[in-house]
């Protein structure tokens, strides 16, 4: 969440993908760091043991079917 803000910071459009279960989460931390909301793409929890080339396929299908939230 740090990087978004200062890569935001530096005016690069930023966004990341995150498991669905910690939306509640991205959303409290987005408003205690000055954010109405976080542009994220929510995929399918759990996420962590998923490979490199999964994650790819998730966030690609998350992109496509789902609205980013922003």
């Amino acid at each position: 969440m740090h990087d978004f803000v200062a890569l935001e910071g530096l005016g690069i459009p930023t966004m990341f993908v995150v498991s669905s279960e910690f939306a509640d989460a991205v959303d409290a931390q987005a408003r205690a760091l000055g954010y109405a909301a976080i542009p994220a793409v929510y995929v399918p929890h759990p996420i962590q043991d998923r490979t490199d080339d999964e994650m790819r396929a998730l966030a690609d299908q998350a992109w496509l079917t789902a609205p980013v939230s922003a």
